[in-house]
């Protein structure tokens, strides 16, 4: 209950209620390794494959989506923004396609050229900038309070919290789907990969609501990172 009051459950509702009715929406798989189980004496061990989702071939194809279409409601000749890596940015651009609405894209120097033509192909007008990730988040910042146009950020700041709630109750939609695939409840561990957080966190307060057993969650990141 104490994680849900920082993901309130109506975001979660209106995220599941809102994305499977979406023309191109159907759930992704969830595929049992059963060799590596074997391999591992596991009883068992399920790969939730979200490369499948919209064609975007990302792991947070979920998120930024929803917050799209939420921020865009009754409002006329909007522009997105937001920083990324990728991941999130695509998953942004998209909704931002789905809906024939402007996007920007802001990427540090050390994103690749490859995942930077992955947005342009979703319409997006990505903005190359000097340094790393936070630069390209100042930046988009910076540009968007100047230009008017909507931040759909998956990092929150003061007075900018409601936008990355939404993006998180876009990823729960992943649990509500497993729920209907296997019986959650007898899930043990979950293991997350989980860029600035908010799509790991988005994950345990999905198993918050959809199980009665919280599982143990080990979230992975680069050293580098």
């Amino acid at each position: 209950e104490n994680i849900l009051k920082n993901l309130p459950e109506k975001y979660i509702d209106d995220a599941i209620n809102t994305i499977t009715t979406w023309d191109n929406y159907k759930p992704t798989s969830l595929k049992n390794l059963d060799l590596l189980a074997k391999e591992y004496s596991i009883k068992n061990i399920f790969y939730k494959d979200e490369g499948e989702r919209f064609d975007l071939k990302s792991f947070k194809a979920l998120g930024g989506a929803f917050a799209v279409n939420k921020v865009s409601e009754n409002k006329k000749n909007i522009t997105v923004a937001t920083a990324t890596a990728g991941n999130h940015g695509r998953s942004v651009a998209w909704g931002a396609k789905r809906l024939g609405i402007k996007c920007k894209i802001f990427i540090s120097e050390n994103v690749s050229e490859e995942r930077a033509e992955k947005m342009r192909k979703l319409n997006a007008d990505v903005i190359r900038v000097k340094g790393n990730y936070e630069a390209s988040l100042n930046k988009c910042v910076k540009q968007s309070k100047n230009n008017n146009w909507e931040i759909v950020q998956d990092v929150s700041w003061q007075n900018y919290k409601t936008t990355p709630q939404l993006i998180m109750a876009g990823y729960t939609l992943m649990v509500n789907e497993i729920k209907n695939q296997i019986e959650i409840n007898k899930i043990t561990h979950v293991f997350l990969q989980a860029g600035v957080g908010g799509m790991a966190a988005a994950m345990i307060a999905g198993f918050s609501k959809f199980s009665n057993n919280i599982p143990q969650f080990i979230i992975v990141e680069p050293e580098t990172a």
